[in-house]
Protein backbone atom coordinates (compact mmCIF):
# COMPACT_ATOMS: atom_id res chain seq x y z
CA UNK A 1 0.00 0.00 0.00
CA UNK A 2 1.06 3.41 -0.53
CA UNK A 3 2.39 5.59 2.33
CA UNK A 4 1.13 9.09 1.63
CA UNK A 5 -1.90 10.68 2.54
CA UNK A 6 -3.14 11.64 -0.65
CA UNK A 7 -2.45 8.11 -2.15
CA UNK A 8 -4.24 6.87 0.61
CA UNK A 9 -7.07 8.76 0.22
CA UNK A 10 -7.28 8.67 -3.37
CA UNK A 11 -7.74 4.16 -2.48
CA UNK A 12 -10.37 5.06 -0.06
CA UNK A 13 -12.25 7.37 -2.43
CA UNK A 14 -12.07 4.48 -5.06
CA UNK A 15 -13.46 1.78 -1.89
CA UNK A 16 -16.21 4.09 -1.82
CA UNK A 17 -16.89 5.09 -5.07
CA UNK A 18 -17.42 0.79 -5.84
CA UNK A 19 -19.43 0.80 -2.84
CA UNK A 20 -21.47 3.42 -3.96
CA UNK A 21 -21.96 1.85 -8.00
CA UNK A 22 -22.31 -2.06 -6.37
CA UNK A 23 -25.52 -0.17 -4.12
CA UNK A 24 -24.30 -1.24 -0.36
CA UNK A 25 -23.83 2.73 -0.15
CA UNK A 26 -26.75 5.09 -0.63
CA UNK A 27 -27.05 7.38 2.25
CA UNK A 28 -24.94 10.85 2.04
CA UNK A 29 -24.38 11.07 6.13
CA UNK A 30 -22.83 7.03 5.39
CA UNK A 31 -20.79 7.98 2.52
CA UNK A 32 -19.23 11.17 4.44
CA UNK A 33 -18.70 8.96 7.46
CA UNK A 34 -16.40 6.11 5.43
CA UNK A 35 -14.95 8.63 3.14
CA UNK A 36 -13.59 10.25 6.77
CA UNK A 37 -12.38 7.18 8.49
CA UNK A 38 -8.96 6.20 7.57
CA UNK A 39 -9.43 2.30 7.66
CA UNK A 40 -5.50 1.82 7.72
CA UNK A 41 -5.27 3.19 11.02
CA UNK A 42 -7.68 0.26 12.22
CA UNK A 43 -5.49 -2.69 10.69
CA UNK A 44 -2.04 -4.12 11.82
CA UNK A 45 1.10 -2.94 10.53
CA UNK A 46 1.11 -5.99 8.11
CA UNK A 47 -2.08 -5.58 6.54
CA UNK A 48 -2.17 -1.99 5.49
CA UNK A 49 -1.78 -2.98 1.85
CA UNK A 50 -5.30 -4.45 1.72
CA UNK A 51 -7.22 -1.44 3.72
CA UNK A 52 -8.68 -0.45 1.56
CA UNK A 53 -9.83 -3.97 -0.52
CA UNK A 54 -13.11 -4.40 0.10
CA UNK A 55 -12.34 -7.87 2.52
CA UNK A 56 -12.41 -8.74 6.03
CA UNK A 57 -8.89 -8.86 7.37
CA UNK A 58 -7.71 -10.49 10.67
CA UNK A 59 -6.92 -8.59 13.64
CA UNK A 60 -5.08 -10.91 15.82
CA UNK A 61 -7.15 -13.13 18.61
CA UNK A 62 -8.78 -15.48 16.01
CA UNK A 63 -10.88 -11.85 15.36
CA UNK A 64 -11.59 -9.48 12.32
CA UNK A 65 -12.37 -6.29 11.10
CA UNK A 66 -15.18 -6.34 8.84
CA UNK A 67 -15.38 -5.86 5.24
CA UNK A 68 -16.16 -2.31 3.94
CA UNK A 69 -18.88 -3.52 2.50
CA UNK A 70 -20.41 -5.13 5.33
CA UNK A 71 -19.82 -2.07 7.63
CA UNK A 72 -21.24 0.02 4.87
CA UNK A 73 -24.37 -1.60 5.15
CA UNK A 74 -25.08 -2.31 8.62
CA UNK A 75 -24.37 1.12 9.01
CA UNK A 76 -26.99 2.12 6.76
CA UNK A 77 -29.20 -0.48 8.55
CA UNK A 78 -28.61 1.03 11.97
CA UNK A 79 -29.96 4.25 10.90
CA UNK A 80 -28.21 6.12 13.53
CA UNK A 81 -29.31 10.06 14.10
CA UNK A 82 -26.70 12.55 15.69
CA UNK A 83 -28.05 12.46 18.95
CA UNK A 84 -28.68 8.87 19.65
CA UNK A 85 -26.58 6.57 22.39
CA UNK A 86 -25.35 2.92 20.78
CA UNK A 87 -24.17 0.48 21.87
CA UNK A 88 -21.53 -1.78 19.69
CA UNK A 89 -21.07 -5.51 20.95
CA UNK A 90 -17.83 -6.06 19.43
CA UNK A 91 -15.17 -3.63 19.71
CA UNK A 92 -12.92 -5.57 17.18
CA UNK A 93 -10.26 -2.94 15.64
CA UNK A 94 -12.32 0.00 16.84
CA UNK A 95 -13.83 1.16 12.84
CA UNK A 96 -17.01 0.25 12.97
CA UNK A 97 -17.49 2.55 15.57
CA UNK A 98 -14.97 5.12 14.42
CA UNK A 99 -17.68 4.97 11.02
CA UNK A 100 -20.46 5.51 13.84
CA UNK A 101 -19.06 8.28 15.69
CA UNK A 102 -18.61 10.05 12.66
CA UNK A 103 -22.55 10.46 12.21
CA UNK A 104 -23.03 11.76 15.93
CA UNK A 105 -23.02 14.90 17.11
CA UNK A 106 -23.81 14.90 20.89
CA UNK A 107 -24.72 11.07 20.69
CA UNK A 108 -22.30 8.43 22.51
CA UNK A 109 -21.06 5.07 21.73
CA UNK A 110 -20.61 2.32 24.45
CA UNK A 111 -18.53 -0.83 22.75
CA UNK A 112 -18.14 -3.95 24.70
CA UNK A 113 -15.62 -5.84 24.08
CA UNK A 114 -14.05 -9.82 25.64
CA UNK A 115 -10.32 -10.11 24.66
CA UNK A 116 -8.44 -6.92 26.94
CA UNK A 117 -5.49 -6.50 24.21
CA UNK A 118 -8.04 -5.77 21.73
CA UNK A 119 -10.07 -3.61 23.79
CA UNK A 120 -6.89 -1.74 24.37
CA UNK A 121 -5.34 -2.09 20.58
CA UNK A 122 -8.92 -0.25 19.69
CA UNK A 123 -8.50 2.33 22.19
CA UNK A 124 -4.98 3.52 20.92
CA UNK A 125 -6.78 3.26 17.51
CA UNK A 126 -9.30 5.12 18.10
CA UNK A 127 -7.79 8.12 20.91
CA UNK A 128 -5.31 8.35 17.70
CA UNK A 129 -7.75 9.37 15.56
CA UNK A 130 -9.21 11.74 17.71
CA UNK A 131 -12.80 9.81 18.51
CA UNK A 132 -13.36 10.71 21.81
CA UNK A 133 -17.11 10.03 21.78
CA UNK A 134 -16.22 6.25 21.68
CA UNK A 135 -16.25 4.42 25.00
CA UNK A 136 -14.45 1.03 25.26
CA UNK A 137 -15.49 -1.86 28.41
CA UNK A 138 -14.27 -5.34 28.73
CA UNK A 139 -16.51 -7.40 28.99
CA UNK A 140 -18.93 -10.36 27.97
CA UNK A 141 -21.14 -8.96 25.23
CA UNK A 142 -23.85 -11.22 25.44
CA UNK A 143 -24.77 -9.27 28.87
CA UNK A 144 -24.57 -5.56 27.33
CA UNK A 145 -23.75 -2.93 29.12
CA UNK A 146 -26.62 -1.81 31.38
CA UNK A 147 -24.62 0.71 32.99
CA UNK A 148 -25.33 3.14 30.58
CA UNK A 149 -28.65 1.58 29.57
CA UNK A 150 -30.70 2.29 27.54
CA UNK A 151 -29.55 2.53 24.38
CA UNK A 152 -30.75 3.95 20.82
CA UNK A 153 -28.86 1.86 18.52
CA UNK A 154 -27.00 -1.67 19.24
CA UNK A 155 -25.08 -3.33 16.76
CA UNK A 156 -23.84 -6.45 17.37
CA UNK A 157 -20.65 -7.65 15.26
CA UNK A 158 -20.48 -11.45 15.80
CA UNK A 159 -22.34 -14.20 15.00
CA UNK A 160 -24.82 -15.39 17.24
CA UNK A 161 -26.84 -18.42 17.78
CA UNK A 162 -30.03 -16.67 19.44
CA UNK A 163 -30.99 -13.26 20.27
CA UNK A 164 -29.30 -12.17 23.79
CA UNK A 165 -32.27 -10.99 26.24
CA UNK A 166 -30.25 -8.61 27.29
CA UNK A 167 -30.16 -6.58 24.42
CA UNK A 168 -33.32 -7.06 23.83
CA UNK A 169 -33.98 -5.41 27.65
CA UNK A 170 -31.38 -2.27 27.09
CA UNK A 171 -32.97 -1.26 23.81
CA UNK A 172 -35.29 2.31 23.98
CA UNK A 173 -38.44 2.15 22.81
CA UNK A 174 -38.64 2.95 18.74
CA UNK A 175 -34.63 1.81 18.80
CA UNK A 176 -33.04 -0.81 16.40
CA UNK A 177 -30.71 -4.03 17.46
CA UNK A 178 -28.57 -5.18 14.48
CA UNK A 179 -27.34 -8.66 15.04
CA UNK A 180 -26.21 -11.44 12.90
CA UNK A 181 -28.21 -14.84 13.95
CA UNK A 182 -27.47 -18.71 12.96
CA UNK A 183 -24.60 -20.84 13.43
CA UNK A 184 -20.86 -20.79 14.04
CA UNK A 185 -20.34 -20.68 9.86
CA UNK A 186 -23.30 -18.83 8.36
CA UNK A 187 -26.05 -16.40 9.57
CA UNK A 188 -28.76 -14.19 8.93
CA UNK A 189 -28.35 -10.36 9.13
CA UNK A 190 -31.72 -9.64 11.12
CA UNK A 191 -32.78 -6.10 12.11
CA UNK A 192 -35.06 -5.62 15.33
CA UNK A 193 -37.05 -2.84 16.31
CA UNK A 194 -38.80 -2.51 19.36
CA UNK A 195 -42.46 -0.98 20.58
CA UNK A 196 -44.08 -0.80 23.39
CA UNK A 197 -46.57 -3.59 22.48
CA UNK A 198 -43.36 -5.81 20.82
CA UNK A 199 -40.76 -6.28 18.54
CA UNK A 200 -40.34 -6.18 14.80
CA UNK A 201 -37.74 -8.62 13.02
CA UNK A 202 -36.03 -8.57 9.38
CA UNK A 203 -34.15 -10.37 7.93
CA UNK A 204 -31.25 -8.61 5.47
CA UNK A 205 -29.26 -11.76 4.00
CA UNK A 206 -27.01 -14.08 5.18
CA UNK A 207 -23.34 -13.17 6.21
CA UNK A 208 -20.37 -14.84 8.22
CA UNK A 209 -18.75 -13.28 11.36
CA UNK A 210 -16.86 -14.92 14.43
CA UNK A 211 -19.40 -16.08 17.26
CA UNK A 212 -20.70 -14.27 19.93
CA UNK A 213 -18.63 -16.39 22.79
CA UNK A 214 -20.72 -15.75 26.51
CA UNK A 215 -24.20 -17.26 28.20
CA UNK A 216 -26.34 -16.25 25.53
CA UNK A 217 -23.46 -16.55 22.61
CA UNK A 218 -21.39 -20.13 21.55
Amino acid sequence: MNNSKGEREQERKRLIDSLISNGYLSKPEVIDSMLKVPRHRFVPESKKYSAYVDMPLTIGYGQTISAPHMVAMMTEHLDVKPHHKILEVGAGSGYQAAVLAEILDEGKIYTVERIPELAKNAEENLRGCGYSKVHIAIGEGTKGYAEESPYDRIIVTAGAPRVPKALLDQLNDNGKLLIPVGGRMLQELMLIEKYEKGFKEKKLGGCVFVPLIGKDGW
